[in-house]
């Protein structure tokens, strides 16, 4: 199956954004300084400008990683910090992503490592590969959808790239060498000779950016894509895609400082000339800025029309599902009939509490609230999985203590524009008693009454480290609380008019140790005395945690969901046992995610498949959680739990 950005990419020319160094500079950042480095130091500034190509209309932005390779970071005596550099400028700009509500692709910048490479030996360029391959293998961990490999001037360099690239796996390559005016690199290569090697290598995009302006940028492209067409017997079986991001034009010096002299106009007339032309990808490198960028998203919408909405990472089934619009504040699902959203009355069931009463068993999906204002990107995914199955969607209430819109507000809107229950979690954290029951009143109000009831992400982790936690109760207080609104009243004993009809949800982590597992299965107990309806518990990679809790807790009097995230590569798995709390993945299943190599995806979804097969007889639901939103995958697992007669 292609990756999401290669058919999006074949479909129409792609904008991507334009320069960050420049920006950097502009904004009194010298050259002097370590521009990799400002992701530890200065976020928000790197975030800011993500942000400002996203609105100007790039649909792909690049990570803050040009130079953050081993070799260019030794020079500012931060080689150790490879890993945490790259992982950082990927949060950075997911998150400006997910603040923007635009579903953007996020690229993987990496540039040559700095070393010369006069009559390199296998030894140097197996250093090299190495080199590479650190960086990227991060850029993978931190999530993002392809690898934006630009800049190189030394064919030699730009193919341990590509090989490092390949080593890690999983992710499309762009590969983009540096060209002068006379249609050659400084190691003396041809614009043909560089297609042909890279043909043969099998990058997914080929191209040229920096050092010469549109024009003879252009003019190397040409070349490029007559060579392809010459290849014969080394011909791709699928097309050839390739890519462009020419410099602002030649840069000018005046006084101290330098400037790039090609208008957004210029840009925008070139633009289309390179759609034309048959490039796919298309932005800008030094001295591009976003009103270059929106010059050219104006271009290309008026010639291919403006861009329909799609979701980085979503399978091939998933982008038959109608775009989303947002006009005057309000989201609407093209295709969709909208019809009038009945709320439940008071002491009616849930459709959550049927189902189970009913002993179905039952899919549910967390989404993330977004960052931002706008809910579009979210409302889309949820469209996609209710196609496909899903049952209902659980809603974080900040998760990891990251400030996201509300997770009632984002409840209701699922609610309106879907038609489908939500399951909102509901934390202790950041409410005080008073606040906690005037948002569950509102809750009911508005139809939300499945409160999955947590204590909350410690505030240390979070964006505000030094806020105060509030704490009143904890995650069994607040399951007393919604009780007694279903009794009639309210903490205090002082009646709430009518009995509530909250279906209450409790956590379990089976993940414990030997030690914690007499504490674990006491607080399972106080949570079903408080009033628990259902359990929903922590994810687990194997039966013997939920096998070993339910010897020792007995039966269950009611129902649990087994919680599922779904692996999709082998250093997806190595991340969530080795760095996410309260997540434990048996060596076995390590094991052959690292055997299954490229294929960890599949790999990953039979082991889940396997695992929830196993567990039906004990449990009544799975909860699934997609990593980096992977709606794709939760959605082809659901799929094959339908097929496989689970649900």
């Amino acid at each position: 199956m292609e990756h999401t950005f290669l058919e999006q990419l074949r479909k129409r020319p792609l904008l991507c954004d334009g320069a960050m160094g420049s920006l950097l500079y502009a904004r009194g950042i010298t050259y002097e300084q370590c521009f990799d480095e400002l992701n530890l130091i200065q976020p928000e500034l790197i975030e800011s400008i993500h942000s400002e190509y996203i609105s100007a209309g790039a649909q792909i932005i690049e990570t803050n990683t040009f130079g953050a390779n081993h070799a260019k970071l030794e020079t500012y005596n931060l080689e150790e910090r490879v890993r945490e550099i790259n992982i950082r400028a990927v949060k950075l700009a997911r998150e400006a992503r997910e603040i923007s509500g635009q579903p953007v692709f996020i690229a993987g910048a990496v540039g040559p490592s700095g070393r010369p490479l006069q009559a390199p030996d296998e030894q140097r360029l197996s250093e090299l590969r190495t080199i590479f391959r650190e960086q990227i293998d991060a850029l993978l961990v931190g999530g993002v959808d392809l690898l934006m490999l630009e800049t190189f001037s030394s064919l030699a360099e730009l193919r341990q790239a590509v090989l490092a690239a390949q080593d890690v796996g999983g992710l499309p390559i762009v590969a983009q060498m540096s060209f002068y005016e006379d249609g050659h690199t400084l190691s003396g290569q041809s614009a043909a000779r560089v297609a042909a090697v890279l043909n043969d290598m099998g990058v997914d995009v080929m191209g040229a950016n920096c050092s010469v302006g549109p024009a003879a940028t252009l003019d190397v492209l040409q070349e490029m894509i007559a060579a392809d067409e010459q290849f014969g017997d080394n011909k791709r079986a699928v097309p050839q895609m390739f890519s462009a991001q020419p410099n602002a034009g030649l840069p000018t010096r005046i006084g101290n400082r330098f400037f790039y002299m090609a208008t957004p106009d210029y840009f925008a007339d070139y633009t289309v000339r390179f759609a034309r032309a048959g490039v796919q990808l298309i932005g800008g490198c030094c001295g591009t800025t976003p009103r270059h960028i929106g010059a050219m998203r104006k271009a290309l919408d008026g010639v291919y029309g403006a861009a329909t909405s799609f979701i980085p990472n979503t399978s091939r089934e998933s982008q038959q599902a109608k775009p989303i619009e947002i006009t005057n504040g309000k989201a609407t699902i093209a295709g969709l009939i909208e019809e009038e959203v009945i709320l439940p009355q008071q002491g009616t069931k849930t459709r959550l509490q049927e189902k189970l009463e009913a002993r179905e068993f039952v899919v549910s999906v967390e989404l993330d609230p977004p960052k931002g204002l706008n809910p579009a990107k979210i409302l889309e995914g949820a469209a996609l999985l209710q196609k496909v199955g899903v049952d209902f969607f659980n809603i974080a209430d900040s998760p990891m203590a990251r400030v996201r819109m509300g997770c009632i507000a984002m409840a209701r809107l699922i609610q309106d524009h879907l038609g489908i229950e939500t399951i909102i979690h509901f934390t202790t954290r950041d409410r005080n008693l008073m606040a906690l029951q005037s948002e569950l009143l509102g809750a009911h109000a508005l139809g939300i009454r499945n409160i999955l009831s947590l204590t909350g992400d410690p505030l240390r982790v979070g964006d505000y480290p030094n806020t105060t936690g509030v704490w009143d109760v904890d995650s069994i207080g607040l399951i007393r609380v919604l009780r007694g609104m279903n009794e009639g009243h309210d903490a205090a004993g002082s009646s709430i008019g009518a009995q509530a009809s909250f279906h209450i949800g409790a956590a379990l982590n089976l993940n414990m140790t030997d030690e914690e597992t007499d504490q674990e299965i006491e607080k399972y107990r106080r949570k079903i005395e408080a009033g628990a309806h259902f359990i929903m518990t922590q994810p687990i990679y194997e039966l013997a945690p939920l096998e070993r809790f339910l010897e020792r807790a007995g039966k269950p009097p009611i129902p649990i969901l087994l919680g599922c995230i779904p692996l999709h590569s082998s250093r997806h798995a190595e991340y969530l046992h080795n760095e996410v709390p309260g997540i434990t993945i048996p060596d076995d299943v390590r094991s052959r995610m690292r055997a299954a190599g490229e294929q960890g995806h599949e790999e990953g979804l039979k082991l889940a498949q396997e695992l929830l097969m196993s567990a039906r007889s004990m449990i009544q639901g799975v909860y699934l959680m997609p990593s980096y939103g992977r709606y794709d995958v939760v959605s082809k697992l659901t799929k094959m739990l339908l097929m496989q007669q689970i649900v």
